[in-house]
């Protein structure tokens, strides 16, 4: 045992008779180690790509709660006399009369 052992440190094994075996091996090996750092990569670039969208989205909310809330203030019914009163127009005074229509058959 301590003979192989001294064989795989000098690396006998990568020159001796079946070496192609261990050559092939060797490089399957290489493969899935380079597959498996793509992977690892890949995955890494996605979870920094959700994590960008995800602040994206949190901006997006907090822009659209901003702009309701400017909305729900100028739609208010103060706001517009206020507009209103710059171009000479006032509310009228007189509640709106319903008209009724009855129709003869």
């Amino acid at each position: 045992m301590k003979k192989n052992f001294y064989n795989i440190l000098k690396g006998r094994f990568l020159v001796s008779d079946d070496a192609f075996k261990n050559w092939r091996f060797i490089i399957f090996l290489s493969v899935l180690a380079l597959i498996m750092i793509a992977s690892s990569h890949s995955a890494d670039r996605k979870v920094h790509q959700i994590a960008k969208m995800n602040n994206e989205v949190k901006e997006l909310k907090s822009e659209y709660v901003d702009v309701r809330m400017k909305l729900m203030r100028t739609k208010m019914e103060s706001k517009l006399i206020k507009a209103m009163e710059g171009r000479g127009l006032n509310p009228s005074i007189t509640p709106p009369n319903k008209i009724i229509i009855t129709s003869k058959e």
